[in-house]
């Protein structure tokens, strides 16, 4: 299994100004949103795709707090991996910078946005389509 995480170089100064703007709180909280919010999008990523990783380091432990098996679960259930994979470390990175950068573009096109705000939109949002 895999000890730390990093982001990119570019998303280090990103995860930074999400979380002061959305005030959801510390930064692993963020990194959480952005890789559930990049798995959201049913988009697969390419390792082929990976970014560097000179940006912010998170250990297992604080990215993932006592959920890693859910986080864990999400990201092998997805891509059809074992937890034991080596390319599962690759994948989460991967997903937690397009988050990141999701995240930050959705918000620059709504300026007005807070976390409460985006929450909330995310929400009805999936409520909507649960429906369908």
């Amino acid at each position: 299994m895999f000890k730390q995480i990093k982001t990119s170089k570019d998303n280090k100064e990103v995860v930074a100004q999400l979380s002061r703007r959305l005030n959801l709180g510390k930064e692993n909280v963020i990194a959480r949103i952005a890789l559930t919010y990049s798995l959201s999008k049913e988009q697969r990523l390419n390792l082929e795709n990976i970014k560097d990783s000179g940006g912010k380091e998170y250990s297992k432990s604080v990215l993932f707090g006592s959920n890693e098996h859910i986080y864990v679960g999400l990201v092998c259930t997805y891509y059809g991996l074992y937890k034991t994979d080596k390319a599962l470390p690759k994948y989460i990175k991967m997903h937690i910078d397009d988050g990141l950068e999701l995240l930050d573009s959705e918000l620059k096109e709504n300026p007005k946005f807070d976390g409460f705000d985006f929450l909330i939109n995310k929400i009805n949002y999936g409520l909507t389509n649960i429906s369908k």
